[in-house]
């Protein structure tokens, strides 16, 4: 296209309200993120119906900062991108509703964005020079994937949870030590301080050696067993090495199923998307793996790997330059598939 297409997006799947003007997919002008971490702290976790309130308490707002940061006026924009699911059908709804209502007042194309491809597009506002095919690395607190992205639109689900996410694992075990909420940086820092060789902590086997999907409910459940049972003899529990050794069970579970990804695609490129893929110990394993076999190994600033619009704008555009956009009627979709439209 001859002229620069700005999208301005909107997210509101979990529990961060924001809204960003991006420019071609690749180039930000505002990205804008309120965050309801302390206010879910208290409960261990987020609350959706709290999270919801939120969400329509701030998102006028969040928009206005993202319109007056990125200096331009709603006539500049060519259409107004938003995240449809998966997420939290409260949550999704007010982010959505807000959108569609923008679309129509301003006579904009409206475009729903599936939230696991703005996680991956994440990557391409990072790296603006990144194509297609690769394999992507999907962590973060809900979700956990390896994708194969043959190019934009066409991706193919080469690996999954079969049950708790990566990041969710991680909030539960934090809970567990007694380190609180959000559990993923909490672990991480403690982590440091601990020997990751202390307790072997299982992996997941399914029995067959081609599946690259990942299960992390056994290794929580491992995890609780041993805190009970020190518990119950009266032996003193080193925080710092159940932090560690867990932590080094999910990365290392990570790593080699997305070494796998790679040498079944032939392709030396793995971006690493979502909330889990600002862990160190992740980043670092990742980064020393990809020396190894000669496999560049991508991460996206931190702010664009948690919940944010910008990559809601960035995947928002590819579709608009695909001609995919959605009509008025586009409803929140919970549970909605990697590829779906």
């Amino acid at each position: 296209m001859d002229k620069d297409i700005k999208i301005l997006a909107i997210e509101s799947s979990c529990d961060e309200t924001s809204a960003a003007v991006v420019v071609n997919g690749r180039q930000v002008l505002s990205n804008i993120i309120s965050s309801q971490i302390d206010i879910h702290k208290k409960f261990g976790g987020v609350v959706p119906e709290v999270a919801s309130r939120k969400h329509i308490e701030v998102i006028s707002i969040v928009v206005k900062q993202a319109m007056e940061e990125a200096q331009i006026t709603f006539e500049d924009i060519d259409g107004v991108g938003v995240t449809y699911g998966p997420g939290l059908v409260g949550a999704l709804l007010v982010g959505l509703q807000y959108a569609k209502g923008l679309a129509y007042a301003l006579h904009k194309p409206l475009i729903g964005v599936n939230h696991i491809e703005g996680h991956i597009s994440a990557n391409f506002i990072q790296y603006k020079d990144l194509k297609p095919p690769f394999v992507c690395l999907v962590v973060s607190g809900g979700h956990t994937y390896l994708v194969y992205m043959k190019d934009h639109g066409k991706f193919e689900v080469m690996g999954q949870t079969r049950d708790d996410a990566a990041g969710e694992a991680y909030d539960k075990v934090a809970r567990a030590i007694g380190l609180g909420y959000p559990g993923g940086p909490k672990i991480d820092k403690l982590a440091r301080e601990g020997n990751s060789e202390t307790i072997k902590f299982p992996r997941a086997n399914f029995h067959d050696d081609t599946s690259l999907d990942f299960s992390f409910s056994g290794l929580k459940s491992a995890v609780l067993n041993y805190l009970n049972q020190k518990e119950m003899k009266k032996e003193l529990i080193n925080r710092a090495d159940v932090a560690a050794s867990f932590q080094k069970a999910v990365v290392s579970f990570l790593a080699d199923n997305s070494l796998k990804a790679c040498n079944l695609k032939h392709v030396d490129k793995i971006a690493v998307a979502g909330g889990v893929a600002a862990n160190t110990c992740l980043r670092e394993t990742l980064i020393r793996m990809g020396h190894e076999n000669n496999i560049e190994v991508l991460f996206p600033d931190f702010v664009l790997c948690t919940d944010n619009a910008a990559m809601i704008g960035s995947a928002a555009y590819f579709e608009y330059v695909r001609g995919n956009t959605s009509s008025l009627s586009l409803n929140a979709v919970p549970n909605l598939k990697l590829g779906e439209r």
